[in-house]
């Protein structure tokens, strides 16, 4: 497709996903710019989905510090946090009846509570996109970014938009229309976690060379509308212990009582597990048979479904956060805080101190004699700074990086001594003093699987109810997942012969059970042989595959714009 004319824009400054950290950064510019009278600072957001906030999907808690900073007066401006934390529980499930919960002043301090607020991040992602438009942020949902575009001296020009109308065969349909080519000075991804673009990035610019490989957990949540008698808003409630310890599995869970009688709850399960028969999906819908989840939705409704994969290295797993041309922001860089279960304020704060960084280099240049509203251009190169290393200094200097080094040895601790003696790890490191050293997490989790005569224990997965579990098809059923049928599968194999001839018999496939949308099959054919069977439309791009598939042979790539899961509420 590379001989297609396409249509360019320009802009200052162009950001690829409109989530905390790529609104708070475009927010922080143009807020900067009308500051300072440069209101002609032109940035654009595009959206793979089909809307701001159709593909947010987090607990959430919600910890007001970057909010606070960006909008001083969010309650008065209508902000969605409307649910303040009035309880805040943790339990260990020690059995699939039994529970133990924890004393406040045994859980690690990371994991109190108190001034945060139960909100849905879909909800508060979309009131910061209508806060970043009235202050003239273009955005365009519905565009998914296929390409970074780059400078004949490699620095980054942009990016492109997916084509859409592209049929199976690869080839152009009767609707066919081309992606468009954004440029601009500089471009900040922020993807979130496992971004495509981002993942490339980092291995052409080699950003990764002094961190930690990257962790990751695959996030499962349902939302709920429950018996008003049994609702407490304000309640929540986090936890570990079984299903996962039966396999040996380490993740945990969270129950939380949002407004509107509605309860969102999930889990979170470190993709550094080990037994290939353990089936993430399933954990989740067994966990809410233990009696003390199955309380609060007796009675009630499911009402939406979704998964994500979430980041978990944290400092340690850092990359270089700059190159030529632009930036990594949020969960694209990986700055969420496992030691909090949060990420939302951290990914905020990295956009708006890239905000800034992104702000005054470009007022720098235009003080020079730049041009704004328009891309780089080669005769103005040394107007406007390449590579913007005072966004790294800015995070050098912030209280973002003060808190990931803070929990730097959380992740570490859980993966090496495991649950009890890693949480006592955590106590005593979060709660009492300080360890002087820092732990180092060097295994990738794509490498922990055992093979399936390794890993002898079976789990016990009973048949779903329908009415508190259920099964993966009527779950994406509710995450509302559309995409159009008619065009190239997003999820490429790079050996197409790899899931049958090597992860069948040594791993039982577990793309069949770690995907939590049933995107893969093992399918017999008339002969009996076997073949391996892609249901792409079923997608709810949560990036499981790219990241656990035991032969890295998956890469996640996008589909067309407005396709996915469309989140309410989420």
């Amino acid at each position: 497709m590379e001989h297609i004319e396409r249509e360019s824009m320009e802009f200052d400054v162009v950001i690829v996903g409109a989530g905390p950290a790529g609104l708070s950064a475009a927010i922080k510019i143009r807020q900067l710019a009308i500051e300072n009278n440069l209101s002609d600072l032109s940035v654009c957001v595009v959206e793979k989905g089909s809307e701001v906030g159709a593909h947010i999907l987090s607990g959430a808690v919600l910890e007001p510090r970057a909010i606070n900073e960006l909008f001083p007066n969010w309650k008065e401006e209508g902000a969605p946090l409307n649910v303040p934390v009035t309880g805040d529980e943790t339990y260990f499930l020690l059995s699939d009846t039994k529970s133990q919960k924890m004393p406040h002043w045994m859980v690690p301090k990371t994991l109190h509570n108190e001034g945060n607020y139960a909100v849905s991040l879909g909800n508060v992602v979309r009131w910061l996109g209508q806060k970043a438009e009235e202050l003239e942020v273009s955005i365009f949902p519905g565009f998914a970014a296929s390409e970074v575009l780059y400078h004949e001296d490699g620095t980054v020009k942009g990016i492109q938009t997916g084509d859409m109308g592209i049929g199976k065969d690869g080839e152009p349909t009767h609707n066919f229309t081309p992606g468009y080519e954004l440029h601009a000075k500089y471009t900040l991804f922020a993807e979130g976690c496992r971004g495509h673009l981002g993942k490339r990035l980092i291995a052409k610019f080699d950003l990764d060379k002094d961190a930690d490989p990257q962790h990751y957990g695959i996030g499962i949540k349902e939302l709920w509308e429950i018996d008003p008698a049994k609702h407490k808003e304000g309640l929540v409630m986090h936890g570990a212990g079984w299903p996962l310890a039966e396999t040996g599995s380490s993740g945990g869970w969270f129950l939380y009582h949002i407004e509107n009688n509605q309860v969102s709850l999930g889990m979170i399960i470190d993709l550094s597990y080990e037994n290939p028969h353990m089936y993430p999906f399933m954990e989740m819908q067994r966990w809410k048979t233990h009696p003390l989840i199955k309380q609060h939705l007796e009675g009630g409704k499911r009402i939406s479904y979704g998964a994500r994969a979430v980041v978990k290295g944290g400092f340690n797993s850092l990359p270089k956060l700059t190159f030529p041309g632009g930036c990594l922001i949020g969960d694209d860089a990986g700055f969420l805080n496992m030691a909090k279960i949060k990420g939302s304020h951290t990914a905020m704060k990295s956009g708006m101190l890239c905000g800034e960084a992104v702000f005054e280099a470009i007022a720098a240049g235009v003080e020079k004699g730049g041009d704004l509203a328009i891309a780089r251009v080669t005769e103005g190169e040394d107007l406007f700074t390449k590579e913007l290393t005072s966004y790294t200094e800015k995070y050098n200097n912030s209280w973002l990086k003060e808190e990931l080094y803070n929990t730097r040895n959380f992740g570490p601790a859980m993966h090496k001594f495991g649950q009890w003696m890693g949480g006592a790890f955590n106590f005593i490191d979060q709660n009492v003093f300080k360890v002087p050293f820092t732990l180092h997490d060097l295994a990738p989790d794509f490498s922990a699987l055992k093979t399936v005569d390794a890993a002898t224990f079976k789990p016990n997965y009973p048949k779903p109810d329908g009415k508190l579990t259920f099964d993966r098809l009527s779950s994406v059923f509710v995450s509302n997942t559309v995409h159009e049928e008619n065009q190239p599968a997003h999820l490429k194999l790079t050996d197409a012969s790899i899931p049958v001839n090597v992860n069948l018999p040594k791993w039982d496939e577990p793309a069949q059970r770690y995907c939590p949308a049933g995107v893969y099959e093992i399918m017999e054919n008339d002969d009996g042989s076997k073949r391996f069977q892609i249901n792409a439309a079923n997608c709810v791009h949560c990036k499981t595959c790219d990241i656990k598939d035991p032969s890295q042979n998956i890469t996640w790539v996008t589909p067309e714009g407005g396709g996915g899961p469309n989140y309410p509420n989420m």
